[in-house]
């Protein structure tokens, strides 16, 4: 029997940067967006709010672009300030990089099991087969996602894995951000 688990994002992740005003480490990005245009060029920032003072950094999205080679819908878009929008940008590792931040998915995110039927599968055939799919690139730990979805503790699920009774493809001790099975054996 084949389960199948959904790691979901349920609000945009903090933004891992040093404010200028505060010292704070942490940003909040609603999915706001500033275009700016000069001319012929184009610029476009995703706009972030420090969580302690409230302070307002600008995440480069678009710098110097020629209008006419930016995509239509993508200006739209930015001009509808698009939540998802914002999502995806801040997955982008591209973007990331050139603006010199990271992402904290803590809290940001849940696991969809299907239901409220955890075990009674393992209880009646005594194997259960997972395959766990992420919707958004979130970097977890499969031994937490094993333990919230099964109702045990870390310290239970890593036992199980020493014991050979939780097998995957791959590691499960380290993070992971996209799609793995495993199965879980009585």
């Amino acid at each position: 029997m084949l389960n199948n688990w959904v790691v979901m994002p349920t609000c945009l992740p903090l933004v891992l940067r040093r404010c200028h005003a505060c010292a704070s480490e942490r940003f909040r990005a609603d999915g706001k967006f500033r275009v700016n245009a000069n001319h012929k060029l184009i610029d476009a920032w995703l706009l972030a709010l420090c969580t302690v003072c409230g302070e307002t950094t600008k995440l480069t999205v678009l710098e110097r672009k020629n209008v006419r080679s930016v995509r239509p819908e993508l200006l739209d878009r930015m001009h509808a300030n698009d939540p998802a929008l914002a999502a995806e940008l801040l997955q982008d590792p591209v973007l990331r990089r050139r603006n010199r931040i990271a992402v904290d998915w803590e809290g940001a995110w849940r696991l969809d099991t299907g239901g409220p039927d955890r075990l009674d599968a393992l209880d009646a055939l005594g194997v259960i087969d997972v395959s766990v799919r992420f919707a958004a690139r979130i970097p977890v730990r499969p031994v937490r996602l094993i333990a919230e979805g099964c109702g045990l503790s870390r310290a239970g699920v890593e036992r199980l894995i020493e014991e050979g009774k939780v097998v995957s493809a791959i590691r499960l001790n380290g993070k992971v951000s996209g799609d793995f099975t495993f199965m879980l054996k009585r």
